[in-house]
């Protein structure tokens, strides 16, 4: 028994050394999402120099919704028991390679590789998306019994 006490104060060291982790992560996170949509909003408002294309602030955009994304999974992190939903992460996969398409389009078979990536993020957000909605509905029609 005094075995199991010290494994579970270790897991609660271990969760809150994580939380604190997080948090400090998530504030990291926020500022660098504050100073890119500083640097969106005076690239949109400044002329640019014929070096820069709009790839390039779309590429940007795109890290800002990255960003997002991240702060919004530890947001749900937290609100969620500890626990990180699966579809996050595959939005944040699909974010990323969207990006990395329009950074790096060059070579056509790459990008269809990209994109056959995404194909396969979006067919398991599918599935992910249907389990949660059967399991859902198992729920609520098991309260209707009681």
């Amino acid at each position: 028994m005094n075995k199991l006490k010290k494994f579970q104060s270790l897991s609660f060291i271990l969760q809150n050394l994580l939380n604190i982790c997080l948090l400090v992560l998530a504030v990291a996170l926020s500022i660098l999402l504050i100073s890119e949509t500083w640097y969106i909003i005076t690239s949109v408002f400044k002329t640019f120099p014929k070096t820069e294309s709009s790839y390039d602030i779309i590429a940007e955009l795109l890290v800002f919704f990255l960003y997002f994304e991240l702060i919004a999974l530890i947001v749900k992190y937290f609100n969620s028991n500890f626990h990180f939903p699966l579809r996050y992460f595959i939005y944040i996969g699909i974010t990323a390679i969207v990006r990395l398409i329009i950074v790096d389009h060059d070579v056509a078979i790459n990008t269809f590789w990209w994109s056959m990536a995404i194909l396969i993020l979006v067919c398991s957000l599918f599935i992910a998306n249907s389990r949660i909605n059967r399991v859902d509905n198992k729920k609520e029609k098991e309260k209707e019994n009681f």
